[in-house]
């Protein structure tokens, strides 16, 4: 039997045989005033939910533990008590997050941070190349020499072997000039995107592999790397490392990465973003996939599987799909366009501020850098105000190490 209901602004009667998904139930209450459900006769599947939805869904309906229940409920539902989606990104921490961690040096690891300084500027292209300045940005940036020294748990021979090799790759792969345009098509579907950050002020990137929207192909590793640069772009002043949440949920076989593209993925990290990993987070992981990660777990020390997210991350910075408030609701072209001005990446993969020593049509560009400070001050500098990417010392010269207080973001 059919139910009428008089409509006007302010009410709507949805009916189970006009509406039958409870998915659409969500998104459908945020553009009511007021919400009549009378007599409705239809079945809700809790395990089908997201539980940024049973949160709404236990507004409305009661839901237990039965495989499925008959619903006969007259409710009334104000608009002001349903979260409302939102398109905006995060692209800063919570006004008062204190970064962590702080890592302090004996002056026998100063003095080592600033000997690799050296040798990494003897391996430098000549200053006449096009990615001479790149290069040199990359070097003196606060945290290289200092990742590098810990990864290599201060064996000097080490730490050269490894920046080395990383120049080298970074001088081929060029991640640091990736065009938008280049990987934008990889972005489509939100399969991985950064949004939000956890307590310490780690970037968080959300990797979602049931969203694979392309085949396997070199493009899907660059736009990978792109998303690993856009973080470190937004890490705030003193932050070294990001997070990774990985959500299995959709995910199948065929979507899955294969083992050996995600050792690929897991050598650039290793090798190449080298005390970047904060945090790996593993959710809804299946069985049927549980092989998958015996194969690489034993590579990511800070793997962690189904953890407490809260524990880690606020609430107003954790997407509500994973029990947080931030009801991030994808949309590809806001996403990109977001991410693209916060980290002020320019069409040709540049910066929009061109760095010191950059051209631009065959001529030298006379923009004055975000940062002149001679490099004597520049971690300083960097430690004391959010550092832009855009910045590069005048003097080649070692970084000025001296060691720091805990930062506290204020806006």
């Amino acid at each position: 039997m059919h139910h009428h209901a008089k409509h006007n602004p302010t009410t709507t009667y949805i009916h189970p045989s006009q509406d039958p998904g409870v998915h659409n139930y969500p998104r459908r209450f945020l553009g009511l005033n007021m919400l009549y459900l009378k007599e409705l006769h239809f079945h809700v599947m809790p395990h089908a939910l997201s539980a940024a939805e049973k949160r709404i869904m236990s507004n409305v309906f009661i839901i237990n533990n039965l495989p499925g229940i008959s619903l006969d409920v007259l409710l009334i539902l104000p608009l002001a008590s349903m979260p409302r989606p939102t398109n905006e990104v995060l692209v800063s921490p919570s006004p008062g997050t204190v970064v962590a961690p702080i890592h302090r040096y004996t002056d026998e690891q100063l003095a080592k941070i600033r000997a690799l300084h050296e040798y990494a500027e003897t391996l430098l292209l000549p200053p006449t190349d096009s990615y001479y300045p790149w290069e040199l940005r990359w070097i003196n940036k606060p945290d290289t020499m200092t990742r590098y020294s810990r990864a290599s748990k201060w064996n000097f021979a080490d730490a050269q072997k490894r920046i080395k090799a990383t120049i080298e790759w970074r001088r081929e792969f060029k991640p640091d000039l990736i065009p938008p345009d280049e990987v934008r098509i990889e972005s489509e579907t939100g399969k991985i995107i950064i949004n939000g950050f956890d307590r310490d002020g780690r970037p968080i990137i959300y990797m979602r592999p049931g969203r694979e929207n392309t085949e396997t192909s070199p493009r899907q590793l660059r736009h990978l790397v792109w998303c690993l640069e856009r973080a470190k772009d937004l890490m705030p002043p003193g932050q070294e490392s990001l997070v990774i949440i990985v959500d299995y949920k959709s995910t199948t076989l065929r979507t899955n990465p294969s083992i050996s593209v995600a050792r690929k993925v897991l050598h650039i990290l290793q090798q190449h973003y080298v005390e970047t990993l904060g945090r790996a987070l593993v959710v809804n992981l299946p069985m049927l996939l549980s092989f998958f990660y015996k194969g690489i777990s034993p590579f990511l020390d800070p793997m962690r599987f189904n953890p407490d997210l809260h524990e880690l991350i606020s609430p107003e910075q954790l997407d509500a799909d994973f029990g947080g408030e931030h009801h991030y609701e994808f949309e590809p072209n806001s996403y990109w366009d977001q991410i693209v001005a916060a980290c002020g990446i320019a069409p040709d993969g540049t910066r929009v501020q061109k760095i010191e020593g950059e051209e631009s049509s065959g001529e030298k560009d006379e923009t004055t850098p975000l940062s002149t400070t001679p490099s004597t001050s520049s971690s300083e500098t960097a430690l004391e105000e959010k550092h832009e990417d855009t910045s590069i010392p005048k003097d080649v010269s070692a970084p000025h190490l001296e060691q720091k207080s805990p930062v506290v973001v204020s806006s």
